[in-house]
């Protein structure tokens, strides 16, 4: 620590690596040529190293090129994060953990909405697909998939989905629009790679009453969003949670194939530790979150 100078003499370094003299380093910092040349002899003779070669131009020696993005970083790093800070004064940060997929298509669409509502909460989000258990301040709070069942932990109930097939109109202008469940065994069908969180194909068909033929796929894709999209370029029918494709849908990038009612077995559950759902940031959130999802339930029921 005895070799770290101020703050405005870093400043004066990192400025003038980036100009050809001092004057011109001078005129970014708004102080005098002298003081610019005044700071750097100070700092070559602490840290006992020549940073400049001078002459009509300057140039960095290599210990200077050496240090100079040290420095710039270290600048860059303290000017955001104090900016951030700032930023951050009088809210509260929550972090919040959920799918990849849910975040994109449900979450993210939203925020805004939430940050009109409750101005004081800062959220971060960090998306993952894996269990979370709140070790190591993984986040505060969560928001997952699947069947309520959360030992030790908070849980509420946010939302069914219904699993439908969609298309794009492109690909029913080709294919021509199917009239009935078993027209589909004649279309492209997407398949996704998964376990029980993945809509299957066979459960669909036989909830409408059809024998499902096995099908030869070229493709099959390991993520929700991929399926999605290969179903707005055209490449297939896609199966799909309705929580997906609510945007999609309503601007008419992709049409609902029948209206046949078929519930996930699976939910959205809000989830935290225990004894922290009555935290005044976290009830609000948490009332916000409920009040979104009762709008979806009453479009899918």
């Amino acid at each position: 620590m005895r070799d770290l100078p101020p703050t405005a003499t870093l400043r004066a370094f990192e400025v003038a690596s980036r100009h050809p003299t001092f004057t011109a380093a001078a005129d970014e910092l708004h102080v005098t040529q002298s003081a610019v040349s005044h700071q750097l002899k100070h700092l070559e003779a602490l840290w006992g190293l020549q940073l400049f070669e001078r002459g009509k131009s300057l140039s960095l020696t290599a210990a200077g090129a050496a240090l100079a993005p040290i420095v710039r970083e270290f600048i860059m790093s303290l000017e955001a994060t104090l900016s951030d800070l700032r930023e951050q004064k009088g809210r509260v940060r929550l972090s919040v953990s959920t799918t990849y997929s849910f975040a994109l298509k449900w979450l993210l669409p939203r925020l805004p909405m939430l940050s009109r509502q409750h101005p004081e909460l800062l959220v971060s989000l960090d998306t993952t697909d894996k269990v979370i258990h709140f070790s190591n301040g993984q986040a505060d709070v969560a928001i997952r998939l699947g069947k309520g069942i959360y030992p030790g932990l908070y849980s509420e109930f946010l939302f069914g989905e219904q699993v439908f097939p969609v298309a794009s109109p492109d690909l029913l202008q080709r294919f021509g629009t199917p009239h009935s469940p078993a027209d589909l065994l004649h279309f492209p069908l997407l398949t996704r790679d998964g376990a029980e969180l993945v809509p299957k194909w066979e459960a669909w068909f036989q909830q409408v009453g059809l024998a499902f033929l096995p099908l030869k796929e070229s493709v099959r894709f390991g993520d929700t969003n991929m399926t999605v999209e290969a179903a707005l370029l055209g490449q297939g029918v896609a199966l799909v949670r309705s929580g997906h494709v609510e945007n999609e849908i309503s601007d008419g990038r992709l049409v609902r194939l029948f209206d046949v009612p078929f519930p996930s077995p699976l939910a959205y559950y809000f989830v935290c530790p225990k004894g922290i759902e009555s935290q005044p940031h976290i009830v609000s959130f948490r009332q916000w979150l409920i009040s979104e999802a009762l709008k979806v339930q009453r479009i899918y029921g």
